[in-house]
């Protein structure tokens, strides 16, 4: 006869007492996803080069306007990633005594080098029931951004995948173009 086993899932706060327990580091590479713990891929050059170029780019335009975090945890109802780029809120405190939640993030960005399907299949629909208005996953080896917006709980209701020499606007910041060939490393 068989045991069935059923996985535990973490509450956010549960999460929180690990880490403040010494249990859990602050340098492991580690993030809470849908209640699991889960390891995060190592950075190839690639992938850690596109993350600070696409971040200084957009640092550069948002300026005195947001505050853009760069492989910085943020904190949803049963998950806390560390996506690699979030637009935020300007905090007068600066996130010195939270880390971002839903109603302060204004954009969410991974930048994917082999990690395509996980940010498709499992940040996109955790993004979207957080209700998260704006996710883009920068696809480094293709050279696109998927582009998703309009969440419901089901996931985004709208995708699109625009190539590197596209020009988008932020819902946030409509009047702000981004280039996105400025996010990806020359070629």
């Amino acid at each position: 006869m068989m045991t069935a086993t059923k996985e535990k899932t973490w509450t956010v706060e549960e999460y929180h007492r690990m880490i403040e327990a010494g249990i859990l580091k602050e340098g492991d590479k580690i993030e809470l996803l849908d209640g699991r713990i889960v390891e995060m891929s190592a950075q190839t050059p690639p992938h850690a080069a596109t993350t600070q170029r696409s971040s200084d780019y957009i640092k550069e335009l948002l300026a005195g306007q947001a505050h853009v975090r760069t492989q910085l945890p943020i904190t949803l109802a049963t998950s806390e990633p560390e996506p690699d780029i979030a637009v935020v809120r300007i905090d007068p405190g600066a996130y010195g005594d939270h880390h971002p939640n839903q109603g302060e993030i204004l954009l969410l960005i991974e930048v994917s080098y082999s990690t395509l399907q996980i940010d498709i299949r499992e940040k996109a629909p955790i993004y979207a029931r957080a209700n998260i208005a704006e996710y883009w996953i920068l696809d480094v080896a293709a050279r696109e951004a998927y582009i998703y917006r309009n969440p419901a709980p089901g996931g985004y209701e709208s995708e699109i995948v625009v190539a590197d020499n596209a020009v988008i606007r932020m819902l946030a910041f409509p009047e702000i173009e981004i280039s996105l060939s400025e996010l990806f490393l020359p070629v």
